[in-house]
């Protein structure tokens, strides 16, 4: 599973958001400090920064026992050293007092009401649905996270308009005897959370690798030539898939090279319109107005190009055809050759049916026409299967 890496990421890469630490093992300069702030992640693709005290020393893949507001919460280290710092600036984390610290490596006791914790999250989620449903709230419950040593529950939700919840909490606190907090989340933040497969067969991007969500619009569909179809572009969050800006600034350097799909090419024969455009084939179809029934014709860019500087100059060309890009065949060698024979659907005709008991549905000459004898049939010679028959069974005569 995972990346294969042996244990050298401490938590064999497969977890959200790992971060592979490829400067692990790599000594620190002479009179520098190790970074003493580490990377901790909690359920999910949740992750803090915490400063690890003078004297105690952590490694990735250890489970900790940070400071929490209140009370105390357990995670996994998954990133030490520098690379810390450089994520830390990226995420613009500043480094400063206000950082928690890590109090103490987890301990068996620590671990046990940890897990313990972490499994009432499944019956506590189910509970806490219909709650809300038994107060109609405009709501949707996506996830619930207990803090490390079980006193205060996370619940995380998406809605759509406002929402007054203060009863709710007062339920919820009242029947599962934790501190609760609400958190609202976004659709793409739920997503991220619950993970899943996308249409390409793989996870879903913003639950593995993508941190931030950048906004999607349906102008990316455009430049891409996709069908605007919501069914089709949307992700299982219901937003435009995010995929859809990965390669945004190829396709948008590649049609500037491209005229405009409002281009019209004049030829003796009519006025023909744009059809469609291989971005990254080079070429662009059009077809007659006057004879919307003809196929499109193909046309390579640069005698688009050709055509529209005739029709700036106030000259026509015959016909499109006349540019039209011609289908080359498949080289022979290329041809699929069927060598031994078996992906003929006729390849068990020309073979004889094998005979069945008894001689029955065997077409053809029978053995005695094949050699210029005469058959049963035609009074010569006898059937010897008769004579068999006849005397089986049957006592011999004296």
């Amino acid at each position: 599973m995972g990346c294969k890496s042996n244990g050298n990421c401490g938590n064999s890469g497969c977890d959200v958001m790992t971060v592979f630490d490829w400067l692990e093992g790599v000594p620190i300069p002479e009179g520098q400090r190790a970074f003493d702030i580490v990377e901790v992640r909690f359920k999910r693709n949740r992750k803090g920064f915490y400063r690890i005290g003078q004297g105690r020393r952590v490694q990735t893949g250890d489970v900790a026992v940070v400071d929490a507001v209140p009370g105390e919460d357990m995670g996994i280290v998954s990133l030490t050293g520098e690379l810390v710092r450089a994520q830390m600036k990226a995420k613009r984390v500043k480094d400063t007092h206000e950082i928690r610290k890590v109090i103490r490596k987890a301990e068996m006791d620590d671990i046990t009401t940890w897990q313990a914790a972490r499994n009432r999250e499944d019956e506590t989620l189910a509970k806490a649905r219909l709650t809300v449903a038994e107060h109609k709230l405009d709501m949707k419950l996506g996830d619930v996270e207990f803090q490390g040593d079980g006193t205060k529950c996370t619940f995380y939700y998406t809605a759509e308009q406002r929402v007054d919840f203060r009863e709710l909490v007062r339920a919820l606190a009242s029947d599962f005897k934790v501190r609760i907090e609400m958190r609202q989340i976004g659709a793409r933040q739920e997503s991220a959370r619950l993970g899943g497969i996308g249409v390409c067969g793989r996870e879903l991007c913003c639950s593995t690798w993508l941190s931030d969500f950048r906004s999607v619009s349906t102008g990316a569909a455009r430049y891409q030539q996709l069908s605007l179809n919501p069914q089709k572009l949307a992700g299982q969050c219901g937003k435009l898939k995010c995929c859809l800006n990965f390669e945004l600034d190829q396709y948008k350097e590649a049609v500037a090279k491209f005229p405009p799909p409002s281009t019209k090419l004049m030829t003796r024969k009519g006025k023909a319109g744009h059809f469609k455009t291989d971005i990254f084939g080079g070429r662009m179809w059009f077809q007659y107005f006057d004879d919307p029934g003809t196929s499109p014709v193909p046309i390579d860019l640069e005698d688009v190009r050709n055509i529209m500087e005739m029709n700036a100059r106030g000259e026509k060309p015959d016909d499109l055809q006349k540019f039209a890009i011609l289908e080359e065949a498949a080289p022979e060698d290329a041809l699929y050759g069927d060598v031994v024979g078996q992906d003929d659907v006729n390849r068990f005709d020309n073979k004889g049916r094998q005979r069945s008991k008894g001689g029955r549905g065997r077409k053809g000459p029978s053995r005695g026409d094949q050699k210029g004898q005469p058959s049963a049939k035609q009074g010569g010679g006898g059937n010897r299967r008769n004579k068999r028959r006849k005397g089986r069974g049957s006592a011999p005569k004296a």
